[in-house]
């Protein structure tokens, strides 16, 4: 299993929120570049950037900090996702102009789902659809836009499309750590077995990354649990 350390933007921080909510925000800390730098020493071979500034103003926001950390993690031999704001083509691309590896988009997929099939024709391997969900159905506009489209759905449609791999994140988890959404995860894993689905949301302790790995989930995005100590970097690849 994929251990993916996570560091999340916001005011040129890295932060954490609470299911996704900006007003419940914990700076962890100012030097995001410090950060990385620590989970690259720690081993991480990829590792997931989210511009939350973008992911709020529908838009990329911190484009130079992004194309800084993704210089760091290329140099400590580690691959770079990318999201947060990527609403149309453009972004996309400016995004991975910054040398990201692979994008991150959710509610673009949803909005405009031939955009979406392009570009994963345009890129290949490259684009991977975000799939944040609430009691099972999407949520859109950095989580604050609830949809009646179901995440099952969703994961079909993107891997028709050739999407290079699915993120989905139990928002209602996310920040938590109060466990993750391993039979929702693990569904949409079954559901599309070609493509990868990376867990995100409600890791907590190392039994969490045992659950996981128990029900074949092939990667996870790890965040809030690191920051607070609840386990290293290191445990956690040893782990997995």
């Amino acid at each position: 299993m994929l251990a993916i350390p996570a560091i999340d933007l916001m005011g040129g921080k890295a932060v954490r929120l609470q299911e996704g909510d900006p007003r419940r925000a914990t700076v962890y800390a100012d030097d995001p570049a410090a950060a990385l730098r620590d989970f690259l020493a720690a081993g991480a071979r990829r590792v997931h950037i989210v511009d939350l500034d973008g992911a709020f103003a529908g838009r990329p926001v911190q484009t130079d900090l992004v194309r800084e950390l993704v210089r760091v993690a290329h140099e400590g031999g580690a691959e770079v996702e990318v999201g947060g704001g990527l609403r149309d083509a453009a972004a996309v691309t400016a995004v991975l102009d910054t040398g990201a590896d692979y994008v991150v988009v959710g509610t673009l997929a949803v909005r405009d789902p031939d955009a979406v099939s392009l570009l994963c024709r345009r890129y290949p391997g490259r684009i991977i659809v975000a799939i944040d969900a609430r009691d099972g159905l999407v949520a859109l506009a950095g989580w604050q836009e609830p949809t009646t489209v179901p995440a099952l759905a969703l994961a079909k449609t993107a891997a028709i499309w050739g999407a290079a791999a699915l993120l989905h994140t139990d928002i209602a988890r996310d920040g938590l750590q109060c466990g993750p959404a391993v039979d929702a995860t693990i569904s949409l894993q079954r559901a599309v077995p070609s493509v990868l689905v990376i867990a995100s949301g409600g890791v907590g302790s190392l039994a969490d990354l045992d659950a996981l790995r128990a029900a074949d989930v092939r990667a996870v995005v790890l965040g809030r649990a690191l920051y607070e100590g609840s386990f290293t970097l290191e445990e956690a690849l040893a782990r997995c």
